[in-house]
């Protein structure tokens, strides 16, 4: 490997028919294909929340601050990437996309949050043990969670979706590796990555299962309330697990990676070529290595 890992480090995320690329620097590239055929290349550096204020990149803070960050930098790259993929014809504005978010939240609040309620209640154990209701209700959570994740993975479009998610973790292990970012090379690579966002995600879960449970069984409202302005902790508790679980392959890290291991085999699927070369050519994009100004077109 010609650099250390925590050098190479890369993130990114699957688009709309591309896939975005982040480096902790603030180089960022989306690539995107048109419906002709051709790629659309973005390239711009937007440093990241963490480097403007020394309390941001303090334990715990900084997991919600990348939460923060990662929500704001995607919003922008899907709402690019569905205007590049669609044509002009359905082209999108922000307002749209903004409102497409919070109908997005409504629904996860809804799912997440009221559901559990109502199938607790439906089987007669609210009236159980506050602790046992938190518990209960969290392992309600999470099995609508995975049981949602599964079902979406079906959906032709999520499904397409999804391929890409697995071009941006092999072309990142492939990097990380220090293999040529070639095809070939590429599509050997694995499509699980342990700092995936749908791992993130499961250990987001998890750990407000515990959180949730010391703050008793208030009324619906108020535990919705206390949820929402608990997230941020449960954010950055979640976010210090991925980074230690990614330090290594012990023991430890390997049972904390194991359940988004798992999930990922839901959320990402196997790419075919011509989503590998979009994945190459965002990566290639922010590569340190490449000469000043080069851009792999796909």
């Amino acid at each position: 490997m010609a650099k250390g890992l925590a050098e190479k480090a890369i993130g990114g995320q699957a688009v709309m028919e591309g896939v975005l690329m982040r480096r902790a620097s603030g180089a960022q590239a989306i690539a995107v294909r048109r419906p002709d055929g051709t790629c659309s290349v973005k390239q711009q550096r937007a440093a990241p929340l963490a480097s403007r204020y020394v309390v941001f990149r303090l334990p715990i803070v900084r997991g919600a601050v990348a939460l923060v960050d990662t929500l704001t930098v995607g919003i922008d790259a899907l709402l690019y990437s569905a205007n590049e993929s669609g044509g002009e014809e359905a082209e999108l504005s922000k307002s749209a996309v903004g409102v497409a978010v919070f109908l997005g939240l409504a629904l996860a609040v809804g799912l997440f949050m009221l559901l559990p309620t109502v199938l607790l209640r439906l089987f007669g154990l609210t009236d159980a043990l506050p602790l046992v209701a938190n518990l209960l209700e969290g392992v309600i959570r999470l099995s609508i969670f995975t049981i949602y994740i599964a079902a979406i993975s079906y959906m032709p479009d999520m499904r397409r979706f999804f391929q890409y998610h697995g071009a941006e973790h092999k072309a990142i292990n492939c990097y990380e590796a220090g293999h040529a970012l070639t095809i070939e090379n590429v599509r050997r690579a694995s499509r699980f990555h342990t700092r995936c966002g749908t791992s993130f995600l499961l250990v987001v879960m998890l750990t407000s299962v515990v959180v949730f449970a010391f703050f008793g069984w208030p009324n619906v409202w108020v535990r919705i309330i206390t949820r929402l302005l608990l997230l941020p902790l449960v954010a950055g508790l979640a976010y210090e697990v991925i980074k230690f679980s990614a330090r290594g392959k012990g023991t430890w890290q390997r049972v904390l990676t194991a359940p988004g291991m798992v999930l990922q085999r839901a959320t990402t699927r196997e790419p075919d070529d011509s989503q590998i070369e979009v994945a190459i050519t965002a990566l290639r994009a922010i590569c340190p290595d490449n000469n000043p100004g080069e851009v792999y077109r796909c």
